[in-house]
């Protein structure tokens, strides 16, 4: 008994952090040579213009940037991010304490090597997270931030009371949860958080079995990360221009409204200084897919506007 509460408990959190799940079918082809090696961080250059690190969310591929690099050419240079352990990437050994500052660590060590100055940077769901440590930890390192559909702090959606250290127990049985779920049981709770998070259902498929595909530990302790990590008072001392891309289409069965959803997201990044945030009408979480145009259009004129 004590083990199926742990499982539905699990199962609850992922739906109510369904956020943190993106993904996208392959788009195309390219010739780049990928740098990095497996269990680590892999990244794909592609084209030659303003240098634009594009992180995908959790269990997603680098390719659920492909569609967006293509469409901002010749402009930029995107550097396509591929997390270790996510989408059939290999996983790291041994597996981070906190993984998501320690993949910070390595996006700026990245970013350093490749001599990158003031890199743009794209982060979705989880990689926006990611964009946000990286602007915080290094804010002179860092150029103009697209944050898509992501939050400084899930665990307080809800609730803007809730603290890291008050969310840790539940964030702590929720990945022993995970960690202890049958096969069956975990994939089905998987495929239940992805509900909602298209429009366009046809992809859904492809959705599925990258999230399959992806390391079990690696995404409960990304999920844990995500939910102990709390970045609404450190945004504060990011430098870099910042744009939220929001979605609220998706939950309005559940009584959301574009203003009530935009109030969420203008609570948790009260402390980031000029922060602009858009929502977009009807996208839902994977806005790269269901609202690419509109997408495209913000991401093009922040850039512009920043350069």
């Amino acid at each position: 008994m004590k083990r199926s509460l742990s499982r539905n408990r699990a199962g609850r959190v992922m739906l109510a952090v369904s956020g943190l799940l993106a993904l996208l079918a392959c788009i195309g082809t390219s010739q780049a040579a990928t740098i990095g090696k497996p269990g680590h961080l892999q990244v794909e250059v592609v084209g030659s213009g303003r240098p634009v690190l594009m992180i995908p969310g959790l269990n997603s591929g680098a390719e659920v940037w492909r569609a967006t690099c293509a469409a901002l050419q010749p402009q930029v240079q995107c550097h396509l991010v591929q997390l270790p352990g996510f989408a059939g990437a290999a996983a790291a050994d041994p597996l981070p304490a906190d993984f998501l500052p320690a993949m910070r660590d390595e996006l700026l060590a990245y970013a350093k090597a490749q001599k990158l100055q003031q890199p743009a940077v794209i982060g979705h769901s989880l990689g926006g997270v990611l964009a946000l440590q990286m602007a915080i930890a290094a804010p002179d390192a860092m150029g103009p931030l697209v944050i898509v559909d992501s939050l400084p702090f899930y665990a307080a959606i809800q609730n803007p009371q809730t603290t890291a250290a008050s969310v840790k127990p539940m964030a702590d049985q929720m990945r022993a949860g995970m960690l202890a779920a049958e096969p069956a049981a975990y994939q089905a709770q998987a495929e239940a958080a992805l509900r909602g998070m298209l429009h366009d259902q046809g992809h859904m498929p492809v959705l599925v079995r990258w999230a399959r595909e992806s390391d079990r530990a690696t995404t409960a302790a990304a999920m844990h990360s995500m939910l102990v990590n709390d970045l609404r008072d450190a945004v504060a001392g990011i430098r870099s221009p910042t744009l939220v891309l929001g979605s609220w289409a998706a939950y309005r069965p559940m009584g959301a409204t574009e203003a009530s959803t935009r109030g969420i997201f203008a609570a948790q990044y009260a402390k980031l200084p000029g922060v602009r945030i858009e929502m977009s009408a009807e996208g839902f979480h994977f806005l790269m897919w269901d609202d690419p145009q509109w997408l495209y259009g913000q991401i093009r004129s922040f850039l512009k506007t920043t350069d």
